[in-house]
């Protein structure tokens, strides 16, 4: 690829450097940068937009915000024109991808491959323009190739270079096994790219590897080289996993918005900032004035995070159904009353049950292990009272109100 900044006039490099500002925020590598910038420039010379992959695997369907942070930066590269190619791995998925795995992953069958991958195109139009983008099925073309092709690309990439992958790296030094079929995910998933012609493939940091084997077999092929754009992965509401859904530390974007707002506001206060900058839509002034006013003490800890679940609230579910998230936070956590719309369960036990028990039946607590537990931290309470005797036996009454936590309630239907 030549050097197209220096044929831009002084008004195409300003363009130029606003889209490389705008993109470079919060992402934690790119490889290379240099090329980046290139890249754009070439786009705005020629007025001809960049192709900007993602590649997705479908075996986990539920979109949540840990997700979003590699949508909200394909949105905003959607926003200034360019082609955003999603593609479905359809065929991949039936290998699944061994990022982060001891062992080998089940191989999905078509129709569950094509259900999860219906799943995530609903879900991420909250995020995107759907209508849009480029949507890819990868076995399209990799069903396509015989042995003959695969031999052929397998010849492209070294054993020595895939046992560089930190997952079959781990699992070499253990004595576990890693099945031969796994070597080809990466390379399948490098050759969407070559088939695509990407510019530009993103995905989190743990996707280090497989983006940068789009880069490698682009130039096996004599293509021009995809820019691999890494971006940092969001700790849960623990603070310390990744958010998973598997971890229960997470806020999936097709949650009520109640339960968006309530879980926003257990967000660590270290972890504040980042979450304004990788999961809002809040400008890069904004994020700023923001954490400057953290830092001086003029925006207290408490607020910010008001703000931060009332926009993400609103970035899914609309601006007045955050404001109603916000009251009822206010009005049932901070002032300690109870909320009007409680779930309402219907009960056919005995008329009198232990708290315990009351709690598991009840689909509020999973095990009496964890029933306990909440019971002595203080976490249960009954028509508003805290429960403090784990023995406790609990006449079950119509409209009697059990509350687990700080946003579970039932209402008791007789």
């Amino acid at each position: 690829m030549g050097n197209f900044i220096e044929q831009l006039s002084s008004k195409q490099l300003i363009e130029v450097e606003r889209q490389l500002f705008l993109y470079t925020q919060g992402v934690q590598e790119i490889i290379p940068t240099e090329d980046l910038k290139n890249k754009i420039a070439k786009s705005v010379l020629l007025n001809r937009p960049l192709k900007i992959k993602l590649g997705l695997d479908p075996s986990a369907p539920d979109v949540h915000l840990g997700h979003t942070v590699v949508l909200n930066k394909l949105r905003q590269f959607q926003e200034n024109g360019h082609i955003i190619q999603l593609i479905i791995g359809d065929f991949t998925g039936k290998i699944g991808d061994p990022t982060g795995k001891s062992i080998a992953r089940k191989q999905l069958t078509d129709e569950e491959v094509k259900r999860n991958a219906r799943t995530y195109f609903e879900q991420f139009g909250k995020v995107l323009d759907m209508e849009k983008i480029e949507l890819h099925y990868n076995s399209k073309w990799l069903s396509l190739l015989n042995f003959e092709d695969v031999i052929n690309m397998a010849g492209k990439i070294t054993v020595a270079r895939l046992l560089e992958r930190d997952d079959f790296e781990e699992r070499l030094a253990f004595g576990k096994p890693i099945s031969l079929h796994e070597f080809f995910y990466p390379l399948m998933q490098g050759y969407d790219s070559v088939v695509l012609e990407s510019d530009i493939e993103l995905g989190g940091t743990d996707q280090h590897f497989n983006i940068l084997m789009g880069r490698h077999f682009q130039e096996k092929f004599g293509k021009e080289k995809q820019v691999a754009m890494l971006m940092p992965l969001l700790e849960g509401l623990d603070g310390v996993e990744k958010m998973s859904k598997s971890k229960k530390n997470y806020i999936g974007i097709d949650e009520s918005p109640q339960e968006m707002y309530g879980k926003a506001m257990s967000i660590p206060d270290e972890l504040m900032n980042k979450y304004f900058e990788l999961a809002t839509d809040l400008t890069t002034e904004e994020i700023k004035k923001i954490k400057e006013e953290l830092d001086t003490g003029i925006f207290h800890p408490r607020d910010a995070k008001m703000l931060l679940g009332k926009t993400i609230v609103r970035m899914y579910h609309g601006a007045e159904a955050a404001k109603q998230a916000e009251e009822h936070f206010i009005s049932v956590f901070q002032q300690g009353s109870i909320p009007d719309e409680i779930p309402i369960v219907e009960w056919h036990g005995e008329s009198q049950a232990s708290v315990i028990d009351l709690l598991i039946q009840l689909n509020l607590q999973n095990s009496k292990s964890e029933a306990r537990r909440m019971i002595e931290n203080n976490g249960v309470r009954i028509n508003g009272e805290k429960v403090r005797d784990i023995q406790l036996r609990v006449p079950v009454t119509n409209d009697l109100i059990v509350q687990v936590g700080k946003r579970k309630f039932v209402k008791i239907k007789m």
